[in-house]
């Protein structure tokens, strides 16, 4: 009998609910931790950034007007289907990062326990960054976060699922919609989650996934207009992380983007996470109303 030859993927990008092929045509291979050929992956375009940017504020009226209560059961659904899928997700694991199954699984259990837990501030955030404010006269003043808007987001290139979920999660779990670019060298467990945004409660558009150079992509969606928000965490630690990151804070500058800065060495993506994370993108509304009416 003839040796069976593996059918290898081809991954595509996660743009509105839906994965297209790269409008280049072009992809690049993966490999595993230990150089082996493992799958290819789409290498997003600058016309992909447009697309997903186009899919996401398209996707914010919606997501941003559902009760805080179900954008949090929403994020416990995706926490859930990873559980189940807990074998694919370790696999990539393993694949991407060289983890044994003891470690991919940790990493497993930290990604999932990081969704609950920003799950479970989605109905609580407002009660404690809203306020309402003492004034002088007969008015009521409160003060009510918002969700900033479309959100461009660079993943950490070496924390590959739980560095993606930790950098996605605070900004859809506030009414945001997002536009990440994957590791590029370790797309894997990123795609397997998109398959999971996919086939769980999430709309389309909330999450647009793109592989491929975040130094080729990030320009475009840093000097975009209709997108309100970047966070450069997932910078900290790369290769020329510092000239890029400068180069992006000007382009954001130009409609006033909110920038999440990269620090100078890569986050430690176990550590509890804060609520900066969170308030980092989003707006405080004040309301004054008179009294009596």
């Amino acid at each position: 009998m003839a040796a069976r030859i593996d059918v290898r993927k081809t991954y595509k990008l996660y743009i509105g609910g839906a994965f297209p092929r790269s409008e280049s045509g072009y992809s690049y291979l993966v490999n595993d931790a230990k150089g082996r050929f493992v799958a290819n992956a789409a290498l997003a375009s600058r016309k992909d950034a447009r697309d997903a940017v186009v899919a996401a504020r398209k996707a914010f009226g919606s997501w941003s007007g559902r009760t805080a209560y179900n954008r949090a059961q929403i994020l416990y659904r995706v926490a859930e289907v990873m559980e189940d899928r807990r074998p694919q997700f370790v696999a990539a694991l393993q694949q991407s990062e060289g983890l044994t199954t003891a470690r991919a699984n940790a990493a497993l259990d930290a990604a999932i326990d990081r969704l609950v837990w920003y799950a479970g501030w989605a109905d609580k955030l407002t009660q404690v960054v809203g306020n309402a404010n003492p004034v002088a006269g007969p008015f009521f003043n409160l003060s009510t976060p918002e969700p900033t808007g479309v959100v461009a987001v660079l993943a950490p290139q070496e924390s590959s699922l739980l560095g993606l979920v930790s950098v996605i999660a605070p900004v859809i779990v506030t009414g945001n919609t997002v536009v990440v670019v994957s590791s590029y060298d370790r797309p894997l467990p990123a795609v397997t989650f998109a398959e999971v945004l996919a086939t769980s409660d999430v709309p389309g558009g909330v999450v647009n996934l793109l592989t491929g150079s975040a130094a080729a992509i990030s320009p475009w969606l840093a000097s975009h207009m209709d997108v309100n928000a970047i966070d450069l965490v997932g910078l900290a630690g790369t290769e020329g992380a510092a000239e890029l990151a400068t180069d992006l804070e000007v382009a954001a500058a130009d409609n006033l983007k909110r920038v999440r800065r990269a620090p100078a060495t890569e986050p430690d993506w176990t550590a509890a996470p804060a609520l900066d994370t969170m308030t980092d993108f989003i707006e405080i509304k004040t309301v004054w109303h008179p009294m009596g009416v």
